[in-house]
């Protein structure tokens, strides 16, 4: 089967239609006086749900309370694609797919576990060789150290939020610096732009936060934000996992069970009066402090301490004379989990605004590309979780805003179904840069000028390998404008949702003889786009 024929069939018949397309109206041939810059910047787990530009249940209170005005301002000058998913929904998988524009069995980096072969073709070493400066800036998590950037400054491994080391090019060990990780990272970010940069050359540059990555520890001038107000909840907040297989209810991802109630919701002594070494002693048993939040605190500055103290000491002193139990203690533990969350979103969406004044002050945001995106969506109460790794909704979307200036329509949206493996070959097309054929992504730049291809996919392809933490059973799947197939290919077991009837995903139809027809052609189309991937069933 060829591509044409191939993505006509997998646009026909149960498998859906495509959306109504991106309404950008500007004209797809515009004059281009120099190749477009393109500053990528990347979060770390951050979810629709916390930020306002999307629709999500907690759009309103996240508008209200003022979290992502600059991102939310990007949108408006950008085009917001509506319909953008991962092809893998955790960390390292994610970012290789990014920087290879290829599936996680193409690419070779399945699992955190894994370690990215540095000498693989990259979009960054294609833009390098095509006359671009490139540099790399906050979180890396592959394993290997950058290839294809002229400069960088990363994070090893996920990086500290206090007072964090940096591994920088040319430098022989690790370089620690002084303040809060994201907004040293944005620091960062403005300084390459006005001190590194090449003014007789394009850039691309990568600034990918930390943030809101768990253990959520916010900028201690954050601390207090949303302290007088409870976060809305979900409906599934208290969800039973009914209706689906056995796979739901097995995990170890509930806020009930699951967070740490030291480590996670910061329930410790003092930190200040409390030596690193006796706070795991001195926390509840069932709940062990990990290492790297005892690193946290064994590297914070004493200013650092006292600001933790004199917020979380008495929040810690309320908590535990209230004695809770049942559904008040679930619904404390969410309020404590999800507002720290939105804190660190609150100081990424800061840092990403400095970045776009900079840009703006400078005169360079008339000819630079810029992409706010994350590595993937997450949890945030739905089915009563955090974190990420299921092919259901909150994890498999992610957020992804373009600002292409002179290209897309200032506050433009796109239906269109998107995913991670796209980025690569949108950077080379806004480059004038041939896509080499062994990309598997689409570029999206037709879909930035307003165009709706007649060959746009209206199925993308799921999988996820990582077994071993939290207990998500592997499996992949196939997600369409309206159904989803999944499989748990390890258990031989299935699910089948209704999205228009069922956007909760709380009940599993498969199996239901009302569905038998569509369920038997997402199968077929599961097994074409695994054969178009060439993803072998055992994989």
């Amino acid at each position: 089967m060829n591509r044409r024929t191939f993505l006509k069939s997998i646009g026909a018949g149960t498998i859906g239609v495509a959306g109504i397309g991106c309404n950008s109206v500007l004209p797809a041939t515009l004059p281009i006086v120099q190749k477009p810059n393109v500053l990528f910047i990347l979060s770390d787990d951050h979810s629709l749900q916390t930020l306002g530009a999307y629709k999500s249940r907690m759009q309103e209170f996240i508008k209200k309370h003022n979290i992502t005005p600059n991102i939310d301002r990007l949108a408006a000058e950008g085009m917001l694609f509506e319909n953008s998913f991962v092809g893998n929904s955790i960390c390292g998988p994610s970012r290789a797919s990014i920087l290879t524009g290829k599936h996680s069995h193409i690419n070779g980096f399945r699992s955190n576990h894994d370690q990215f072969n540095a000498d693989q073709w990259t979009v960054a070493k294609e833009l390098q060789k095509a006359g671009y400066q490139t540099a790399a800036i906050g979180k890396w998590h592959l394993g290997s150290l950058p290839t294809g950037f002229d400069d960088y400054k990363v994070l090893p491994g996920q990086g500290m939020y206090y007072n964090p080391d940096f591994i920088e090019k040319g430098s022989s060990g690790l370089v620690r610096k002084q303040g809060y990780c994201t907004d040293i990272i944005g620091d960062m970010t403005i300084d390459w732009l006005d001190r590194k940069r090449d003014k007789t050359r394009p850039f691309f540059l990568c600034s990918w936060h930390k943030a809101p990555h768990r253990t959520w520890m916010p900028a201690p001038r954050h601390f207090s934000l949303l302290d007088e107000v409870d976060v809305p909840e979900p409906e599934n907040l208290f969800d039973d996992y009914r209706g689906r297989t056995s796979s739901a209810s097995e995990q170890e991802m509930t806020i009930r069970d699951h967070l740490n109630i030291a480590t996670d919701l910061k329930v410790t002594p003092p930190v200040m009066t409390t030596s690193v070494k006796a706070i795991p002693e001195a926390v509840p048993k069932t709940n062990s402090m990990d290492p790297a939040t005892l690193e946290e605190f064994r590297r914070m500055s004493p200013e650092q301490k006292k600001a933790w103290d004199a917020y979380y000491v008495p929040r810690n002193e309320r908590f535990q004379a209230q004695n809770l139990k049942g559904s008040e203690l679930l619904r404390w533990k969410y309020q404590a989990y999800l507002k720290d969350f939105i804190r660190c979103v609150k100081a990424m969406d800061e840092a990403v605004g400095r970045v776009l004044d900079y840009l703006k002050t400078n005169n360079l945001d008339k000819n630079t590309i810029v992409v706010y995106s994350s590595d993937q969506g997450f949890y945030n109460g739905e089915h009563g979780w955090y974190d990420k790794r299921w092919m259901y909704e909150e994890s498999l979307r992610n957020p992804l805003i373009i600002k292409w200036p002179g290209v897309t329509r200032p506050g433009s949206k796109c239906s269109e179904m998107v995913q991670n493996i796209d980025y690569a070959p949108t950077f080379l097309e806004a480059a004038g840069i041939n896509i080499p054929e062994p990309i598997q992504g689409k570029s999206l730049a037709p879909l930035l000028r307003g165009e709706r291809p007649e060959e746009w996919r209206s199925g993308i392809l799921y999988t996820y390998y990582e077994e071993g933490i939290h207990h998500v059973a592997r499996h992949r799947g196939i997600r369409n404008e309206r159904y989803k197939l999944i499989e748990f290919y390890g258990k031989g077991e299935w699910e089948f949702y209704d999205l228009e009837k069922d956007p909760l995903e709380m009940k599993s139809e498969y199996g239901n003889p009302e569905y038998e027809k569509p369920i038997r052609t997402m199968k077929q189309k599961l097994k074409e786009l695994m054969d178009y991937y060439n993803l072998d069933s055992d994989a």
